[in-house]
Parts: C-alpha cells; sequence; structure tokens
C-alpha cells in the first residue's frame, strides 16, 4: 500500500476514514439544527402594524418575548459549546452516541414552541402557569439530555482519551451536571408565581452560560 493510499483510508491520528465522516457529519448535521433553532427564537420579535403610533410603548409591552428569547438564547448556547466540548474530548463516535446525539438535537429543536407559549401567555392567568410550567420542564429536560451526553461519553472512561484525567472528568461532570433542585424550585414556582418563575428561568440560564463559557 502506498503512503497515498495510507492517508486516504486513515485520518492524521490513525482514525478510519469511516469514523472521521461521521464525526464530521454529526458536527455539522448538530451545528445547523443549533443555529436553525437558536434563529427561530428572533422570529416571536415582532410588533403590530399598528404600533407606529405607540412604537416605544409596544417596544416595552414586549417585555415577556424579551425575556424568553434571552432564556432560550443562552439555553442553546449552554448546550451548543457543551456538545462541542464533549465531541472534541470523544476518541471516535460510536452508533449509541449518534442515538443520543439525536435526542439532544430533539428537544433543543423543539425549544422555540415552548419559548413561544411563555412570551404569549405569560401575562395570561390562568393559562400563564401552564406555559411557565411546561417552558421550565423543557429546559430541565435540555439540561439532563445534555449531562446524559456527557455521562454517556465519560461512563467508564468508553470515549475518553488515555491521558483525559480524573480530575478533568469530575470537573467536566460538576459542568455539565443540571442543577435539577433549581428547576424543580422554579417549576414549583410556577404553579403560583408564573412571572416570578420566569425570571428565575433567566437567572439559571444566565448562571449556566457563563459558567460554561
Amino acid at each position: 500500500m502506498t503512503d497515498w493510499q495510507r492517508n486516504s483510508v486513515a485520518g492524521p491520528v490513525g482514525r478510519p476514514a469511516r469514523e472521521l465522516l461521521s464525526r464530521s457529519r454529526l458536527e455539522a448535521f448538530s451545528d445547523g439544527v443549533f443555529a436553525i433553532a437558536i434563529t427561530l427564537l428572533v422570529l416571536d420579535l415582532t410588533v403590530g402594524a399598528a404600533a407606529h403610533r405607540h412604537l416605544l410603548r409596544a417596544l416595552l409591552d414586549l417585555w415577556p418575548t424579551y425575556l424568553a428569547y434571552v432564556t432560550s438564547f443562552f439555553m442553546i448556547g449552554i448546550v451548543w459549546m457543551g456538545h462541542h466540548v464533549i465531541v472534541s474530548i470523544s476518541t471516535r463516535i460510536d452508533r449509541r452516541l449518534l442515538k443520543i446525539n439525536l435526542a439532544l438535537l430533539f428537544v433543543v429543536a423543539f425549544l422555540p414552541f415552548p419559548t413561544r407559549l411563555l412570551a404569549e401567555f405569560i401575562r395570561d392567568s390562568p393559562a400563564e402557569r401552564v406555559a411557565a410550567v411546561f417552558y421550565g420542564l423543557w429546559l430541565l429536560l435540555i439540561s439532563v439530555a445534555l449531562a446524559g451526553m456527557w455521562r454517556y461519553t465519560s461512563g467508564k472512561r468508553r470515549l475518553l482519551p488515555d491521558d483525559f484525567s480524573q480530575d478533568q472528568v469530575d470537573y467536566m461532570t460538576r459542568l455539565f451536571e443540571p442543577n435539577i433542585a433549581l428547576f424543580v424550585f422554579a417549576i414549583v414556582l410556577a404553579l403560583i408565581l408564573p412571572q416570578v418563575a420566569a425570571a428565575l428561568y433567566l437567572l439559571i440560564a444566565t448562571l449556566g452560560f457563563i459558567r460554561t463559557a
């Protein structure tokens, strides 16, 4: 076999070409889903045709949409950064990781819908309670999905490089572990004070974004 044939079959670190293709396709497809989901969020930022007479008031009245947009933007940003780290660390891409990745993308791609519900109904009692609880549950599900992807990658060190220390594993686990207690508190709070819960969702997402960045 010539040097050219060897380079065609194996990548720069000796990985089979088929494995490298799986990694590139996973990253490209995932980035596309993240980009579409995060772009769809901005479509809810609209004002009515009659708002030109009181544009400032119309813009201020959109505060629920702003709140929901920023919260969801940060959540997608957290998942995108975490996803990038996990895929970059992984020594290979197996079929189970592909399936877990699809599950993560499923919950991320759906996020614009509960975001729109929160923005539309956060001031419409009693629908605001349903919207706030549903939104919180979906944020929790996204966090659990990202943590699950890392748990699989790091479990039994099945996809980690040999030089990845246990301290690094523990640090990454703490970084990706969802604060379930805080999410549950916010979701329960949404049953009583939906608008306060919505603000808490924003705080959780902001702190998570700062910690992950």
